[in-house]
């Protein structure tokens, strides 16, 4: 199983960003997935699952700014991060099941 991010790169306080994660050699239909977040000197932190039927569930201080689906038909997850904020920077990262991570995509958000 191999997993990979797309979509990260350098937006300006407030812009938006849509992320975007497949699995190479597999199917995302067979996987909740995840997507989880570690900014510089700081831990890693979970962000938003999707369950296999679409259901999703935020962390708290996520406060409706960034949104998770799936499409299991073009086997991409998605994750949409909006009015972002220079402390969202860091390395995000997709996960299948918890099990298998990819190498994370950078976002970066500054004026």
């Amino acid at each position: 199983v191999q997993i990979v991010e797309s979509g990260g790169g350098l937006v300006q306080p407030g812009g938006s960003l849509r992320l975007s994660c497949t699995i190479n050699g597999g199917s995302i239909s067979r996987w909740a997935m995840y997507w989880h977040r570690q900014a510089m000197g700081k831990r890693r932190e979970q962000i938003a699952g999707v369950a296999l039927g679409g259901t999703p569930n935020y962390e708290d201080w996520v406060q409706g700014r960034f949104i998770i689906s799936r499409n299991n038909a073009n086997n991409t997850v998605y994750l949409y991060l909006n009015n972002l904020k220079p402390e969202d920077s860091g390395v995000y990262y997709c996960g299948a099941g918890f099990a298998y991570w990819g190498q994370g995509t950078q976002v970066t958000v500054s004026a």
